[in-house]
């Protein structure tokens, strides 16, 4: 299903290779996660405003979309929708901005705040932290 978002064409890609693989068009993402009910890459300009785009291919648990026009240097990372389980080990938290586990290389350091961590800070560890982390963290980079 082709869909544009914020002037982002998205296209289905492939789910192999895994990370972002750019072919002087645009760049294929593939994310692996048995949980996630949902997956948003989220792209950032040298501002650090960030677009979302959900990844809306799956197979084989690998979450996947083709973004015309992006190219090496493009800062990004995915934020993963589903279950918040950790008694289970399933700690989905969109609020969280997630590095890419494949990526070739990062940009930027972090900056020290209660954001970054998945739950909230002197409370329970059951209770998913609602606070966005992109401010305070490193993006990968395609």
């Amino acid at each position: 299903m082709l869909g544009t978002v914020n002037d982002v064409t998205v296209w289905p890609g492939v789910p192999q290779p895994l990370g972002a693989t750019w072919d002087k068009r645009g760049t294929n993402f593939a994310l692996f996660s048995e949980v996630a009910e949902k997956v948003d890459l989220c792209l950032f300009d040298a501002a650090g405003n960030e677009t979302q785009v959900a990844l809306r291919e799956v197979d084989s648990f690998i979450w996947h979309g083709y973004v015309l026009g992006v190219d090496p240097g493009q800062r990004y990372g995915y934020r993963v929708h589903g279950p918040w389980d950790p008694v289970q080990g399933r700690v989905c938290n969109p609020h969280k901005l997630l590095l890419d586990p494949y990526a070739k290389a990062v940009h930027g350091s972090v900056k020290y705040d209660d954001a970054l961590f998945g739950y909230k800070m002197g409370f329970s560890a059951l209770r998913p932290s609602m606070t966005d982390s992109a401010p305070y963290t490193v993006r990968s980079v395609v």
